[in-house]
C-alpha cells in the first residue's frame, strides 16, 4: 500500500517500525526536494510531480507526539520574507495524502495572506492529527497534546511560527507558549493579541464593502447576506454587517444550542439563523447579493457553484475553493465575482503579527488594514486584485497570487535569508534523531 493512502494512525506505526519520530521534506537551494529518510522518497515524488497544492514550498516537518501518538506536521509555503508564520489546526484526517495536501494547501495561503498584507513573515501552516479515540475533552490529555507539540515547534528554531486556528484556542495556545516562544495569538494575562476573531470579521467586512464599490452595487445598506457557518468570525461578523445597515443577513449553524443563543441575541433584528446538518450545503444556494463561506474548506465545487445565486461570493473560511484555479475559472464564467479568502481574513495573522512589540489599543499597525489609503489594506488590494481581473480577464485568484508571489519575493530587510539559513541547518544536524 502507498503511504499516501495510509491513515495517519497507520502512518505513525509505519514510522515506529521503522524507529523514526521525527522526519522532514526540504526543498534544497538547486531546487530539488529532498527527505530526511529513504523510505520517505514516495513524498517527496507525489509532492514534486503529483500534487497541484505544491507551489515550491520550502519545507514540510513531521513528527510523532511522544505520548500521544498524535501526527504533528508543520509546513513552510516561502520563506524569503521571513519566518513562517501560520495558525494550528486540531482534526483528523482520512489519510496521508489529505494531511499533506491540506497542510501545503493552507500554508500557500498563509504565504500570500502576509505577502499581499505587507507583513514581513513567510508562508507557515500547523497539523495535529490526533489519534483514534484521544480524550481530547480531558484537560490533562488536552494539556499534554499540546505541550508536546509545543516541544516540536521549539525544535524547529524559529523558522515555523504558530497560532490559533481551528481545533484550537487561545488557552491551546497559552499551553503551547509553556514549551515554546514560537507562538502567537496567546491569551492577553500573557502579553498575546487573544482570539482574533473580531478583528478577522472587520476585515471580511472591510473586503466585501470594498467588492461592492468596485462593482458599482453601492454599499452595504439593503443588502442580503448570506453566510455558511457562524461561529466566532461569523457572529462577529453579523454583528459587523448591522453596524453597516445590512439589509438581511442569513445564515446556517450545525450546533442546535447555538441556532437558539444567536437567535434571542438578534432577535430584534433582520437576521435569520438556520440549524443545519453539517452536510447540508444549501445556504450555498440562497438567493443574495453576497455569499460568505464561513465553515471548514472545500465547499464551493463544480456541483454547488452551480446553485450559487450571489453576485459576490467572499472567502471568509481559509481555501473555501475545492481546487482553486479550476473554481474560481467556473465563478468567472458566471459572472461571480469571488474575492479570495487570503485577500480578506488576514486580520486574523495581523492582529498578532506584533505582538512581541507591545499592545496599543487601539492599534495603529493594525486599524490601518481597514483604512482604504493604505497601500497594503484590504479595500485597496481588494479593489486591485478585481480591477486586474477585469481588465486581463483572468480569474481573480490567478490575480491575487501574481501579486502576492511578487511581494514573496522580497527579502526581509533585516534578516534577509536567515529563515532559509536555520532550514539548511536543521537537516544538517541530527533533528531527525529527536
Amino acid at each position: 500500500m502507498s503511504l499516501l493512502d495510509l491513515s495517519p494512525e497507520a502512518f505513525v506505526a509505519a514510522m515506529d517500525r521503522r524507529n523514526t519520530r521525527r522526519a522532514w521534506i526540504l526543498r534544497e537551494q538547486a531546487g530539488d526536494l529532498r527527505t530526511s529518510h529513504a523510505w520517505l522518497s514516495e513524498l517527496a515524488a507525489f509532492l514534486e510531480s503529483g500534487c497541484e497544492d505544491m507551489d515550491r514550498h520550502e519545507a514540510v516537518f513531521l513528527a510523532v507526539g511522544p505520548s500521544s501518538g498524535a501526527l504533528f506536521g508543520a509546513f513552510l509555503h516561502r520563506v524569503t520574507r521571513g519566518q513562517a508564520q501560520g495558525g494550528l489546526r486540531r482534526r483528523a484526517y482520512p489519510n496521508l495524502e489529505s494531511f499533506l495536501r491540506d497542510g501545503l494547501r493552507l500554508a500557500r495561503g498563509m504565504g500570500r495572506k502576509n505577502a499581499l498584507a505587507g507583513l514581513w513573515w513567510g508562508g507557515g501552516k500547523g497539523l495535529i492529527s490526533p489519534r483514534a479515540g484521544a480524550r481530547l475533552n480531558d484537560s490533562r490529555t488536552r494539556r499534554a497534546l499540546y505541550h508536546e507539540y509545543g516541544d516540536f515547534v521549539s525544535s524547529l528554531r524559529g523558522c515555523y511560527i504558530t497560532a490559533e486556528d481551528a481545533g484550537t484556542s487561545p488557552e491551546d495556545m497559552a499551553t503551547v507558549f509553556e514549551r515554546t516562544r514560537f507562538v502567537t495569538c496567546v491569551p492577553p494575562a500573557f502579553g498575546g493579541a487573544g482570539n482574533p476573531s473580531f478583528a478577522t470579521a472587520a476585515g471580511v467586512v472591510c473586503g466585501i464593502e470594498a467588492a461592492l464599490d468596485v462593482l458599482e452595487l453601492g454599499d452595504l445598506r439593503g443588502k442580503r447576506v448570506a453566510m455558511q457557518g457562524v461561529g466566532n468570525v461569523g457572529s462577529a461578523m453579523v454583528d459587523r454587517l448591522l453596524e453597516q445597515g445590512v439589509g438581511r443577513v442569513l445564515a446556517s449553524e450545525i450546533r442546535w444550542d447555538r441556532c437558539q443563543a444567536l437567535a434571542e441575541r438578534w432577535h430584534d433584528a433582520p437576521v435569520e439563523v438556520r440549524h443545519c446538518a453539517p452536510e447540508d450545503l444549501s445556504m450555498l444556494a440562497e438567493p443574495c447579493d453576497v455569499l460568505v463561506p464561513n465553515a471548514l474548506g472545500g465547499v464551493l465545487d463544480p456541483e454547488t457553484i452551480q446553485k450559487v445565486e450571489a453576485r459576490i461570493v467572499c472567502g471568509a473560511a481559509n481555501n473555501p475553493l475545492a481546487a482553486e484555479e479550476r473554481d474560481a475559472s467556473t465563478l468567472m464564467q458566471r459572472g461571480i465575482a469571488y474575492v479570495p479568502d487570503y485577500v480578506v481574513n488576514r486580520m486574523g495573522i495581523v492582529n498578532c503579527a506584533n505582538e512581541q512589540y507591545g499592545d496599543l489599543r487601539p492599534d495603529p499597525a493594525i486599524e490601518r488594514h481597514l483604512d482604504p489609503d493604505f497601500e497594503h489594506g484590504i479595500p485597496a488590494v481588494t479593489r486591485r486584485v478585481l480591477l486586474l481581473s477585469r481588465q486581463r480577464g483572468i480569474p481573480t485568484t490567478t490575480a491575487a497570487a501574481e501579486l502576492a508571489d511578487r511581494l514573496a519575493e522580497e527579502p526581509h530587510p533585516i534578516w534577509g535569508p536567515r529563515t532559509r539559513q536555520i532550514l539548511d541547518s536543521l537537516a544538517r544536524s541530527d533533528w531527525r534523531e529527536g
